[in-house]
């Protein structure tokens, strides 16, 4: 014998019916059924609405009823055939008419009191059980109707009323005994007092009766058909990776149904639990899939977190004062208080010292609560032993689940640090001495993320998924992307990261997609993107409020670099090539290294050194190992260097210049590069990391161009300028050449002071056999005093740039 329960999706309209038809025929051929159903889909919210129009007076209650009316008219017409209808059609008319009565009684009295509520109420459940079951008669199952109301019996609490199982079970054991249909359908949600008044059992009430059911006649399984395939590791709607547990413990269905997995109600496992009959969730759509089996024994041994789940609009309630501390009695009259309001506690904590009271309440009820709480403790509050209730709201609880979670150590550990590293606030904290879950209050906006987030680290093969929001796609934009697409695989095989680009922007468009951006085609669809704007591409990854959020500025743009402290500041790492942030006024860039540590947001940029060279990265492990650097010497310029390696006596200094922007390895504005801007930042950047308080204006600059050059303000005329000076470029060519030396524009730190220039590199120097594009750096430290610690490589283009960056993403990644 098998009791199946379906679900208001499974029986939401004509088609839905069709479906369980088909199941209910398939089981019945090996086993005797009790079919319970749900009102058909948004019935029973459209009979609340009713109600209340009515009880408002308004005759609008007339057109929301000819709707009610209306859905089932249509179901009867698509599933019964013409000459099959009379007879349910009478049967609907008759009822339809009872519920017309009461709800013009409550529109004449102005009122609906909650035992007239749950009659008008429990009309979806008897109204869909009488046509599906006259639908299964013209299909050809053999069927009947019964009552659940002549069955389940409960007291007078209406609205959510206790069942007395004794009279219950006795009620359906007796009809049991004489009952030889095959199936039986009943109407889920409704019963009756003793005295016969209609009752309910509470919203998701159907699978509480097919559960009372199962236990009365000892089924052989409990089948609850819905519109997902079991229960998930989370909720599958916020989380994109959860997955369907396919064996669960009623313990543990019970605590994640308790918060907020609205694939059970909660008390549904209670009347079978003693009998340990098992219960199977499976998906009325999808019926051959597995779903989830919940029973006494399950195989999730290996596994001590099963589930993750979370209840929002929550409220804070807190009691607090000095007039608590070794006070008997305060708890006793707290609880009270709740009690007699009927406001159910969802979650307590309680200091160590009696100095509060936290508890987490629905927030519907809160204000109630506060209002009986203050008026019980007006004398306390009178003279200020005790603060008034304090509300906090837009509040959610967050909970693991698992049986065997008590017996591994670190879970709650693991739980909060993951949840801290992407700045999760946990306001809360309850866990029970059967350590089956772990619950923390958290801000309703942070659901997403939480869930995500703690998924990823307990279910996801510690795969961690990094979301990118890209600013900026130009030369070294576009490679980066590139990258990424090409060593996506890798990095998920290899590192466990899962890196998704969120977001992209030029100075033109911006596209947003929280899937995920294809890079197989994001140009074209960054073209037909919208506007771009600063301000709303930050609002707008705010609002997302993604895990590992990182923001990539791929630009050298001022206006750009002076937004990174608002992405730190919301717990938005940032990734940048741009230089001018941590070049600007010293007390700036000490801000955003605060704001980094603060909240918990990587602010890395080591391409603002040498491209793709590891230099600042070395820098900081030396410091972090102890070590103080004395001295630095370095050529920081690619494109300078690129530059002096190709002048020569065969192509003019111009030349070269445009040749050098052209390949991408100067700033959009080579003026930048050439007045030595872009090395004082640098040269600036590797101070400061060294742990010396710099300004820009503090670096000499023993600039080699002449003062018409500079003085150019757009980027043609200075390469008109320079051609002017053609002469001047000759020059130091000629001389360098005569002292058998070569041009290198050098940087150099030491004792506290910094310059830039152009020098004559003699043969012995390292400097002198650097090639193209190349960058050197020599660290002399307090370990390395005679021989320097080097660092050289390629320190300009578009590759080596874009895979600087995607190396900070990895760091991030790893942190």
């Amino acid at each position: 014998m098998k009791v199946l329960k379906f679900g208001g999706t499974s029986v939401a309209n004509a088609e839905n019916i069709q479906l369980v038809k088909n199941i209910v025929q398939k089981e019945s051929t090996n086993n005797q059924l009790y079919v319970v159903v749900s009102a058909l889909g948004g019935v029973t919210d459209l009979l609340l609405n009713t109600a209340y129009l009515a009880s408002q007076q308004k005759e609008a209650y007339l057109e929301t009823f000819g709707i009610v009316e209306q859905k089932h008219i249509e179901v009867v017409k698509k599933l019964i055939p013409v000459t099959r209808q009379s007879a349910i059609m009478s049967e609907l008319k008759r009822e339809l008419n009872i519920l017309e009565t009461l709800l013009e009684g409550a529109f004449l009295i102005g009122e609906t009191t909650p035992k007239l509520l749950d009659k008008i109420v429990g009309y979806g459940e008897l109204l869909s059980s009488k046509v599906i079951q006259a639908y299964f008669v013209t299909e050809g199952i053999s069927s009947v109707f019964k009552d659940s109301r002549e069955l389940i019996k409960t007291n007078e609490q209406f609205g959510k009323a206790q069942v007395n199982f004794e009279v219950t079970h006795q009620n359906i054991q007796d009809y049991s005994a004489h009952n030889q249909t095959d199936v039986t359908l009943l109407p889920g949600f409704i019963a009756s007092s003793l005295k016969g008044d209609s009752t309910t059992l509470g919203r998701g009430g159907s699978d509480y009766t097919a559960a009372i059911l199962a236990a009365a006649v000892n089924a052989d399984v409990l089948e609850i058909w819905t519109d997902v395939s079991g229960m998930f590791t989370a909720n599958p709607k916020l989380v994109k990776q959860a997955v369907a547990i396919k064996e669960i413990s009623y313990q543990e269905a019970m605590e994640l149904s308790h918060f907020g997995a609205k694939v059970l109600y909660p008390p549904t496992i209670q009347p079978i639990l003693e009998k340990e009959i098992p219960i199977h969730i499976k998906n009325t759509f999808l019926p051959n899939e597995k779903g989830t089996r919940i029973s006494k024994n399950t195989n999730g041994k290996n596994r001590p977190v099963r589930g993750i789940s979370h209840i929002e609009n929550i409220s804070l309630l807190s009691l607090e004062g000095p007039g608590m501390v070794g006070v008997p009695g305060i708890s006793k009259r707290f609880f009270e208080v709740l009690s007699y309001q009927k406001v159910s506690v969802v979650l307590i904590t309680q200091a160590s010292s009696e100095h509060s009271i936290c508890v987490a309440v629905a927030t519907e009820d809160a204000e109630k609560a506060k209002k009986a709480l203050d008026h019980s403790f007006a004398y306390e509050i009178s003279l200020n032993q005790i603060k008034p209730t304090i509300i906090e709201n837009d509040q959610a609880i967050i909970a693991l689940v698992g049986d065997n979670m008590k017996s591994h150590q670190g879970l709650s550990g693991k739980m909060f640090s993951t949840l801290g590293k992407n700045n999760v606030n946990i306001r809360v904290i309850a866990q029970g001495a059967s350590e089956k879950n772990i619950s923390a209050v958290i801000k309703k906006v942070d659901v997403k993320k939480a869930l995500n987030t703690l998924h990823e680290r307990f279910f996801e093969e510690n795969i961690k998924q990094l979301n990118l929001f890209v600013m900026g796609v130009g030369n070294v934009g576009a490679k980066f992307l590139n990258q990424i697409e090409q060593q996506k695989k890798y990095l998920k095989e290899n590192l466990k990261l899962n890196i998704r680009v969120i977001a992209l922007s030029n100075s033109k468009k911006m596209l947003f997609q929280e899937g995920g951006i294809s890079l197989n085609s994001w140009r074209e669809n960054l073209e037909n993107g919208e506007k771009a704007d600063k301000e709303l591409f930050f609002n707008k990854v705010k609002s997302l409020n993604l895990r590992n959020s990182i923001f990539v500025d791929n630009t050298a743009n001022q206006v750009i670099a002076n937004t990174y402290a608002q992405y730190l500041k919301n717990s938005i790492s940032v990734v940048t090539c741009n230089k001018i942030a941590s070049s600007s006024a010293y007390q700036n860039y000490q801000e955003l290294k605060q704001l980094s540590r603060d909240y918990n947001a990587p602010f890395l940029f080591e391409t603002n050194v040498g491209a793709g060279l590891p230099i600042i990265d070395t820098l900081k492990n030396l410091i972090a190992s102890g070590d103080k650097i004395t001295k630095i010497q370095a050529v920081l310029s690619g494109s300078l260097n690129f530059v002096f390696n190709n002048f020569d006596d065969n192509h003019e200094f111009v030349e070269v210049v445009r040749q050098a922007q052209t390949e991408g390895y100067t700033e959009p504005d080579p003026k930048i590069d050439l007045s030595g801007i872009d090395v004082m930042r640098k040269i600036l950047i590797l101070a400061r990391e060294s742990g010396y308080q710099l300004e820009l204006e503090d670096i000499k600059n023993k600039s080699f161009l002449p003062e018409s050059c500079l003085a150019t303000e757009n980027v043609e005329d200075f390469f008109t300028s320079l051609a002017t000076q053609k002469e001047h470029f000759n020059q130091l060519y000629q001389n360098a050449k005569e002292n058998n030396s070569r041009l290198k524009y050098v940087a150099e730190f030491n004792n506290g002071e910094a310059s830039v220039g152009l020098e004559e590199i003699v043969q012995q120097h390292p400097f002198y056999n650097l090639e193209g594009k190349d960058n050197i750096v020599l660290f002399y430290t307090e370990r390395y005093t005679e021989q320097p610690l080097i660092i050289k490589g390629a320190g300009a283009g578009a590759d080596v740039t874009a895979s600087g960056i995607f190396a900070d993403i990895i760091r991030i990644g790893n942190y």
